[in-house]
């Protein structure tokens, strides 16, 4: 919205540069002003944004899926639990047919619980490994990138952050409608 208030009086000093030549230079000098400012302000709007999506993804999706994977563990470890206390009891129970099949059978289930259980600790240490590489990587680099942004939005430089968002995304000036 302030992007579009500020091309539209841009335009509208151009207009009265070429409408009053004693105040020429004045009026085009504004115009310039004000058309700089929509453009770091667009430029400005499309780091912001790139920010709020790198942050969001890393928290609703990144961390998400490594707390979804953590509460899988959570709950394999209690079926891996109640496994071995089931063998654990048939196995001091009495020794008769029976007994020994419904223990075979227990033992069979705690191993694949168990395989399952295993393979989820390791899954939980790796997505939280990458977790922590990826949340320092990440935050670093758009902490810098959103730092960058603001220093060139209120310097003037555009060319600093279109070229930082160019190599990081396609840069799309926003609309007045956004």
């Amino acid at each position: 919205m302030a992007s579009e208030t500020q091309r539209s009086l841009g335009d509208a000093f151009g207009e009265l540069a070429a409408k009053s030549p004693e105040l020429q230079e004045e009026f085009s000098y504004n115009a310039d002003t004000q058309k700089s400012l929509c453009g770091n302000g667009e430029i400005l709007l499309s780091a912001l944004n790139f920010f709020t999506s790198s942050v969001n993804t890393l928290c609703n999706k990144t961390m998400e899926d490594s707390l979804i994977t953590v509460k899988l563990y959570e709950s394999a470890r209690i079926e891996y639990d109640a496994y071995r206390a089931d063998m654990e009891s048939l196995q001091l129970g009495p020794k008769d047919a029976t007994t020994q099949a419904k223990l075979h059978e227990s033992q069979l289930k705690y191993e694949r619980q168990k395989q399952k259980f295993d393979k989820l600790r390791q899954d939980v240490a790796v997505k939280l490994k990458f977790l922590d590489e990826n949340k320092v990587k990440v935050m670093h680099k758009q902490l810098l990138l959103f730092h960058n942004a603001i220093a060139a939005y209120f310097s003037g430089n555009q060319e600093g952050p279109r070229g930082d968002l160019e190599n990081n995304l396609t840069f799309v000036p926003s609309s007045w409608r956004e």
